[in-house]
């Protein structure tokens, strides 16, 4: 099957690199480092689906984009994780996980990481092995001004939690676009990926490849990103009360 050209190179390069963060999480004690290789591993398999195919404009536009907000999202949660200790996530799962805390984080953390990773990444994939001449039509430039919606909602609200959090710690941030949403940094980050899809899409990729966008709003939802994060606020009567008039991710406007 063609798609194996490059799904099966990808998964031993996603492990090894899996194997790298966990090395590295074992010597600074910290596995929230994975947050930082989130980013940097959407960069590993654009690169790589550059530098092994024939990298047509479909591609590079699509690749261009991931990359561009894989920097941006990397740099801005290392600097963020630099200014505190191990995020409160990873730390509650060290002591749940006690004696199987090593092969557990190696395998829920960072090998379970990079096969999402390779799952989301299935447009990329796709166009790399679909050679399409890409035409600028109206569905092109609407689709990337989407995107850029998206990652300038992302990067807004980033900024405005970064920057309350430093002056309001234990304070609930609901102001800017967090007076919309309660995670508006998710909204931009599914409003992005489902922008890759539909420009994938409008350059001839499967309409299969919706398993990126699907995944990733499934997990920002149910799994590793609302659930996960609001579990620390539960007993907060001021979280609960912003709960209570704000919606989760799309943003209420009116």
């Amino acid at each position: 099957m063609d798609l194996l050209v490059h799904v099966w190179p990808l998964t031993v390069v996603l492990l090894v690199f899996a194997l790298i963060n966990f090395i590295i999480s074992l010597v600074l004690k910290r596995n929230d480092i994975a947050d930082v290789s989130w980013g940097l591993g959407f960069i590993l398999v654009s690169g790589y689906l550059l530098l092994s195919s024939d990298s047509s404009k479909a591609l590079i536009i699509c690749s261009g984009l991931v990359i561009l907000w894989a920097l941006r999202i990397s740099i801005y949660i290392a600097i963020r994780n630099s200014k505190k200790s191990e995020d409160f996530r990873y730390k509650q799962w060290r002591e749940e996980w006690g004696s199987t805390f090593l092969w557990r984080s190696f395998l829920q953390i960072y090998v379970l990481q990079m096969l999402i990773l390779l799952i989301i990444s299935t447009p990329l994939i796709l166009l790399a092995l679909n050679q399409v001449s890409v035409n600028f039509n109206l569905l092109t430039w609407l689709f990337i001004l989407i995107w850029t919606i998206g990652f300038l909602w992302q990067s807004v609200a980033d900024y405005q939690l970064y920057t309350f959090k430093r002056k309001n710690k234990g304070k609930v941030m609901k102001y800017g676009l967090w007076k919309y949403s309660r995670h508006p940094n998710y909204f931009g980050e599914m409003v992005m990926w489902w922008s890759i899809f539909l420009l994938a899409w409008n350059f001839g990729a499967p309409i299969y490849a919706v398993v990126s966008p699907l995944l990733i709003t499934y997990l920002l939802f149910n799994v590793s990103g609302v659930p996960m994060l609001e579990k620390k606020y539960q007993e907060n009567e001021e979280y609960q009360a912003y709960v209570d008039s704000t919606p989760a991710i799309f943003p209420k406007l009116f």
